[in-house]
């Protein structure tokens, strides 16, 4: 997924090594507001010292649903409740010692210890290379992406986020998802996950998803055509994204060899992908 953003569609902009990287389209996502680098406060609200996160109760939190399958976690409340999903749980609870648990039966471990090093730090790891369109090395993964668990990493982050209602950790996971280095079946596998896990108007991860597959339909046969197959009769909405991008790019180029006769369409650069 590593590639040159189409600007119709999104377009990320460099920002400071210190900041939290954001993806440009968003009003008033810049970090000038933010109450701390970790924080997602508004640009209104005083300057809270990190003490007084510290000081704050702890929260146990309790990810997983099966007795083997559990992951008790602890945060504390003042940095939970910048999240709306977390600030109504805790709302619940009463100053009278008794135990403050969530249980988080249906999120993923990974994804929520990538929001919890978020809320702490104002970043996930692998973070970004300032300037760049690279993750910082990460020697426990392959540097080309043959499954998709990489750009899953990140997909999850976006859709815990949007759960949680974190929209500057959406923006900063999504655009994470276009430095990774993938190969045909692990796009398949990201947009299998995206066309699941996340909504038909969420067009900032489909809308990137459907345009790289009406692109680059050339490798499908060599490389992923069964698996391509597979995800259309699964998820017959990407089908008609892929299908409505391709006619539509046809009819431009068409507007524009009437226009200009004798000369070919220009075309943007295709992003990057190991095929």
């Amino acid at each position: 997924m590593a590639e040159e953003f189409n600007e119709d569609i999104l377009e990320e902009q460099p920002t400071n090594p210190g900041d939290v990287e954001m993806a440009e389209g968003a009003e008033g996502e810049g970090n000038e507001g933010m109450v701390l680098p970790f924080a997602e406060g508004g640009e209104s609200e005083p300057r809270t010292t990190f003490i007084s996160y510290l000081s704050s109760p702890v929260v146990t939190l309790i990810v997983g649903n099966t007795e083997f399958d559990t992951t008790i976690l602890t945060a504390h409340q003042a940095l939970l409740v910048q999240s709306p999903f977390f600030a109504d749980a805790c709302a619940a609870f009463a100053d009278d010692g008794s135990p403050r648990q969530i249980e988080l039966v249906n999120d993923e471990i990974d994804a929520v210890g990538c929001f919890l090093e978020y809320l702490y730090t104002g970043d996930y790891f692998p973070k970004k290379l300032p300037g760049q369109r690279l993750l910082e090395p990460d020697s426990s993964v392959p540097n080309v992406d043959e499954t998709g668990e990489q750009l899953l990493k990140h997909a999850r982050v976006y859709t815990i986020a949007e759960k949680f209602g974190m929209d500057k950790l959406k923006s900063l996971a999504s655009s994470k998802i276009h430095c990774v280095n993938s190969t045909a079946k692990g796009e398949i596998n990201y947009a299998r996950y995206i066309y699941q896990f996340t909504s038909k108007e969420d067009t900032t991860v489909r809308a990137p998803v459907a345009n790289f597959w009406a692109t680059r339909s050339h490798t499908l046969r060599a490389e992923a055509e069964d698996e391509f197959r597979s995800l259309c009769l699964e998820f017959p909405q990407f089908g008609y994204d892929v299908l409505t991008r391709v006619l539509d790019e046809k009819l431009k180029r068409e507007r524009n060899e009437k226009m200009t006769p004798g000369t070919s369409s220009t075309r943007k650069r295709a992003r990057h992908s190991n095929v």
